[in-house]
Protein backbone atom coordinates (compact mmCIF):
# COMPACT_ATOMS: atom_id res chain seq x y z
CA UNK A 1 0.00 0.00 0.00
CA UNK A 2 1.10 3.69 -1.06
CA UNK A 3 2.14 5.98 2.03
CA UNK A 4 -0.60 8.54 2.80
CA UNK A 5 -0.04 12.18 1.94
CA UNK A 6 0.53 14.01 5.44
CA UNK A 7 -1.31 16.81 4.19
CA UNK A 8 -4.22 15.45 3.06
CA UNK A 9 -4.69 12.92 5.83
CA UNK A 10 -4.38 15.87 7.94
CA UNK A 11 -7.30 17.89 6.19
CA UNK A 12 -9.77 14.87 5.72
CA UNK A 13 -9.74 14.94 9.79
CA UNK A 14 -11.21 18.54 9.49
CA UNK A 15 -14.04 16.97 7.12
CA UNK A 16 -17.52 15.67 8.26
CA UNK A 17 -18.31 12.51 6.03
CA UNK A 18 -21.50 11.83 7.13
CA UNK A 19 -22.94 15.28 5.74
CA UNK A 20 -20.58 14.45 2.31
CA UNK A 21 -22.92 10.96 2.79
CA UNK A 22 -26.45 13.00 3.32
CA UNK A 23 -25.69 14.83 0.17
CA UNK A 24 -24.94 12.24 -1.87
CA UNK A 25 -28.02 10.16 -1.12
CA UNK A 26 -29.89 12.69 -2.85
CA UNK A 27 -30.63 12.94 -6.20
CA UNK A 28 -28.91 15.55 -8.45
CA UNK A 29 -32.64 17.68 -8.81
CA UNK A 30 -32.35 17.83 -4.76
CA UNK A 31 -29.29 18.93 -4.68
CA UNK A 32 -29.98 21.46 -7.27
CA UNK A 33 -33.08 22.93 -5.35
CA UNK A 34 -31.42 23.05 -1.63
CA UNK A 35 -28.72 24.87 -3.73
CA UNK A 36 -31.38 27.31 -4.55
CA UNK A 37 -32.76 27.69 -1.47
CA UNK A 38 -29.12 28.28 -0.12
CA UNK A 39 -28.69 31.19 -2.67
CA UNK A 40 -32.19 32.53 -1.91
CA UNK A 41 -31.17 32.78 1.98
CA UNK A 42 -27.55 34.11 0.96
CA UNK A 43 -29.68 36.63 -1.71
CA UNK A 44 -31.96 38.04 1.66
CA UNK A 45 -29.05 37.89 4.30
CA UNK A 46 -27.04 40.22 2.06
CA UNK A 47 -30.30 42.64 1.35
CA UNK A 48 -31.25 42.69 5.31
CA UNK A 49 -27.42 43.45 5.58
CA UNK A 50 -27.55 46.38 2.95
CA UNK A 51 -30.80 47.73 4.71
CA UNK A 52 -28.88 47.67 8.08
CA UNK A 53 -26.30 49.69 6.71
CA UNK A 54 -28.49 52.06 5.24
CA UNK A 55 -26.91 50.97 1.63
CA UNK A 56 -30.44 49.87 0.29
Amino acid sequence: MAAMDPLIEALKRDVDRTLLRENLRRTPEERVLELMELLRAAEEFARAGRRLRGEA
